[in-house]
């Protein structure tokens, strides 16, 4: 006849030694305390499911009493009636509750760190300021795989709502490539910004041509040097792409609204009725201190060739590029300067994008919904503006060219 087990006790648990080889003590039920030879007691569920022996862990003595591994045990066979094997059931949860700790700023910072060596420092940090500024706040402690497209639109529309459509974009673009890297690594099952194609606010635009890539912007930029035509035009053409203010602001310029020794263009920007200042570099100092003894009696720095009374004309720039062979519908148009300062001064040398908004005096406003008045961020944007001319002197050079690469890719 088979040895009766006797249920353990609190004594016999407690007073348990660990020996040279670790020892079970059983209770009963394939329940039993496994002593190791350090001294550790852990309680061990031996069962059987689908014809195999397994074991389970049920914690270690003291912090899991006996009565409180009985009912574990209890638990366990609760569950192997049900036809469920415990162990796995265990694993689930386990994943589950590591999902849940999965939270979006944990798995956001993650992506930024695994693609940090690809970007720029001060790209890294505007990438990390943004989600900091406009989405960790609103959803960084949600668990990734809990987000869904209602929540995420909520967050882009209060963005939007202070007059920011562009920095809507943008965030769900870097939103995007987060759960792209959580499904990627197992932290989610898809990414709900996908959703959310239709859903945002298109921001009126007229897209025009304009190559973003520095490889072909160097070449682009050497053949506007190399003009041929009058120094007005010359000059202009020069210009733009350092400034890139719309083209119509550029051939309205006036000498009054200069100030070469402060290095800086104040006027009122027709497009959104506000004062604009755009900071001089001194390349662009230089420009306009070798015209002005040509056109500086006129109230114009790009006058008509016909007459001082009035500027070059709006076709003037794109006439000048196509005579140098620039198709201007499906390379390069002067407004185009616009969309590759924009990619570059992000992209490539990782300034904030909203320290940009604001050079293209675009209607940016603060998180209250206020317009910023022009001289917000003007320090920062001078420094911007020089590092941009020297960048475009440096790629007619011919200087080792950095391509950009958006994040997360």
């Amino acid at each position: 006849m088979p040895k009766r087990t006797m249920p353990l006790d609190h004594l016999k648990v407690s007073n348990a030694k660990a020996k040279e080889k670790e020892y079970k003590l059983s209770d009963g039920g394939g329940l039993f305390l496994l002593v190791t030879p350090s001294g550790g007691k852990l309680w061990r569920l031996k069962y059987r499911f689908g014809g195999l022996e397994k074991k389970l862990a049920l914690g270690a003595f003291p912090a899991i009493s006996l009565s409180d591994a009985r009912q574990r045990r209890e638990d366990a066979r609760a569950l192997l009636a049900k036809g469920v094997d415990p162990g796995a059931a265990r694993k689930e949860q386990e994943a589950s509750m590591l999902l849940e700790q999965e939270t979006f700023e944990v798995v956001a910072r993650e992506w930024h760190s695994h693609f940090l060596p690809q970007w720029a420092p001060r790209t890294a940090e505007a990438i990390l300021a943004m989600l900091a500024n406009d989405v960790f706040g609103e959803i960084g402690d949600k668990p990734l795989a809990a987000i869904n497209a209602p929540m995420l639109l909520a967050m882009f529309c209060r963005i939007e709502a202070r007059g920011a459509a562009y920095t809507a974009g943008r965030v769900r673009g870097l939103c995007g490539k987060v759960f792209c890297y959580g499904v990627a690594t197992g932290r989610c099952e898809r990414d709900p910004t996908t959703d959310l194609r239709w859903a945002l606010a298109p921001t009126k635009t007229t897209h025009r041509a304009a190559t973003t890539d520095p490889k072909e912007v160097a070449p682009l930029l050497r053949m506007l040097d190399g003009y041929q035509g009058s120094l007005v035009v010359r000059c202009a053409l020069r210009l733009l792409p350092m400034l890139f203010v719309r083209p119509g602001e550029l051939r309205a310029m006036l000498w009054a609204d200069l100030d070469l020794d402060k290095s800086e263009w104040s006027y009122m920007v027709n497009k959104t009725k506000t004062p604009h200042i755009v900071p001089l570099a001194k390349q662009a100092v230089a420009l306009l201190r070798e015209l002005h003894p040509l056109t500086g009696t006129g109230p114009y720095v790009f006058p008509s060739a016909r007459t001082n009374a009035r500027p070059i004309s709006d076709n003037t720039i794109n006439a000048a590029m196509r005579r140098m062979g620039i198709d201007t519908k499906t390379e390069q148009t002067g407004h185009g300067f616009r969309a590759v300062a924009r990619t570059i001064l992000d992209e490539v040398l990782g300034f904030r994008p909203d320290f940009i908004e604001h050079q293209l005096a675009h209607a940016v406003r603060d998180p209250l919904g206020r317009a910023y008045n022009r001289t917000a961020h003007l320090p920062e944007r001078k420094v911007m503006m020089q590092t941009w001319a020297d960048y475009l002197d440096a790629l007619k050079a011919g200087a080792k060219i950095l391509h950009f690469q958006a994040a997360g890719e």
